[in-house]
């Protein structure tokens, strides 16, 4: 079996039993960025949508409008993903929380949860949305029509387009839980579970803070934590902690520097402490009690 296809397949066998986690800003930028490396340019021979759920999502016929078109961006807005086509269409992809886009040889055979498949003239590899429990979503729209759409409107701003003064006012000028409105896409968009956890681990911040109870400094601190663990991330081409694999079917590395999520009951890598994890609103929070006093 080739290199590109073993972890391929090793991936979406382990999907069967993990415990699912919706790729954050990290992951879906690793699959934008791999998007652009291979079938930016390219030209779309056709669209078989294999899968009920995913033609509901669409008018009849709609991907017929595709063939011919040149893909000539290909962008993320938080946890989205949006191909744009000269042809002034959009390809709105949400994986949620097991769909994967794979670029692959056109001769391999489909899977049974491959629900989109994209051919491209010229090629001999072809684009598939890959997805085990049928959460992830993909869309079209006119170019002109997309970012109002319901879902994109009202994203926040990204993290990393944030400054720091404004990260600061917009914390304080909210009266929240602090790990709640991380995870709020209205508020910033892109981060999630993983990423929350370790940035008020590295701030130091308990995750049921008050936002509005947090001095500058710690806010600061908290932003900076927020950039350096994103681009670290991004570089290490994200975090597998299920299933979750880039265009290539490569998981990323950046699991191997989690401190607090997932750790729950191993000792905190700083004072020795066990990791402690409970629910807070409808999510799980991993934080040290030591390091990050209430």
């Amino acid at each position: 079996m080739s290199g590109f296809l073993l972890p391929l397949v090793v991936g979406i066998l382990e999907c069967r039993s993990a415990k699912f986690h919706m790729p954050e800003l990290p992951e879906v930028e690793t699959v934008v960025r791999g998007l652009r490396q291979s079938v930016l340019g390219q030209v779309v021979k056709s669209v078989e949508i294999r899968a009920a759920h995913l033609a509901e999502d669409n008018p009849k016929g709609v991907f017929d409008n595709l063939a011919g078109w040149k893909i000539i961006e290909i962008r993320r807005r938080g946890k989205n993903i949006l191909i744009d086509l000269d042809g002034k269409w959009t390809l709105w992809v949400h994986l949620k929380m097991t769909g994967h886009l794979y670029y692959l040889p056109s001769c391999t055979p489909p899977d049974k949860h491959d629900h989109l498949i994209i051919d491209f003239k010229d090629n001999s590899r072809h684009l598939r949305f890959n997805d085990y429990r049928k959460f992830g979503r993909v869309r079209l729209f006119k170019s002109d029509e997309i970012m109002v759409q319901e879902g994109l409107i009202e994203l926040g701003p990204e993290p990393l387009e944030l400054s720091r003064d404004d990260f600061v006012t917009l914390l304080q000028a909210s009266h929240r839980m602090i790990k709640p409105a991380l995870l709020d896409q209205t508020f910033i968009a892109g981060l999630g579970n993983i990423y929350s956890d370790e940035a008020l681990f590295e701030a130091g911040i308990h995750p049921r803070r008050l936002t509005d109870t947090l001095s500058r400094v710690k806010l600061e601190k908290l932003h900076g934590a927020i950039w350096r663990l994103l681009k670290k991330a991004i570089r290490l081409m994200g975090t597998s902690v299920d299933s979750f694999a880039g265009v290539n079917g490569r998981p990323g590395g950046f699991q191997k520097y989690l401190k607090v999520y997932g750790r729950e009951n191993t000792p905190c890598t700083v004072c020795g402490s066990k990791i402690r994890h409970e629910k807070i609103g409808s999510r799980t929070a991993h934080y040290c009690p030591r390091c990050q006093r209430g």
